[in-house]
């Protein structure tokens, strides 16, 4: 592999191909493989995910997994004996929704979706069926205002280029502060 981008890229599909039963075994779906040079070793980027469910993937499972994919990769008959790191991550927020299942593990959250033919439209998804997805849009206010939420609307699948989940502070130090709270019982073993 001389590491132009033609022979990366196939190098990565070639990857791909061989990894897939691996990952796989594990109950878990091989989203992404890259493959890049840093001097005279390849970095192999893995990225796995759940095959459905809302929960996020368990360190144990990487780990399982990432031992399973390095003796793959050892084992690899087409291997050139250059020298590779091995990364294996699961897929973080800053990935695109561009799967009814990438969608499906994010219903409750909020996210902004590109919509062909519209503006790109943020608020929060409610539901995911086989045919697209409900969400609450965001109506924008002044800044220091609260948001105001639009009328639900149901997008499908063939209107979506594309989507991607929106990090939110607020409601984060909002669970914060709720898990701060004391409830009736701390209070009277307070006074007590």
């Amino acid at each position: 592999m001389t590491g132009k981008p033609a022979d990366i890229q196939l190098e990565a599909a070639r990857l791909t191909e061989l990894l897939e039963p691996t990952v796989a075994s594990h109950q878990l779906v091989l989203e992404e493989v890259q493959v890049r040079r840093a001097g005279d070793q390849r970095i192999v980027h893995v990225v796995v995910d759940l095959v459905d469910g809302t929960n996020g993937i368990e360190l144990d499972a990487v780990a399982e997994v990432s031992r399973s994919i390095s003796e793959a990769l050892d084992k690899d008959p087409h291997d050139t004996a250059d020298p590779y790191e091995l990364e294996v991550s699961s897929p973080g927020t800053s990935r695109p929704l561009t799967l009814p299942r990438h969608w499906s593990r994010n219903v409750g959250r909020m996210v902004k979706v590109n919509v062909i033919g519209e503006d790109n439209l943020l608020g929060r998804l409610t539901a995911v069926d086989e045919e697209g997805i409900t969400i609450v849009p965001e109506i924008e206010v002044k800044k220091g205002m609260k948001p105001k939420q639009g009328e639900t609307r149901s997008i499908g699948f063939s209107s979506i280029r594309r989507g991607n989940v929106e990090v939110e502070f607020t409601r984060a130090e909002a669970a914060a502060l709720q898990e701060l709270e004391l409830d009736p019982e701390d209070d009277e073993n307070a006074e007590a």
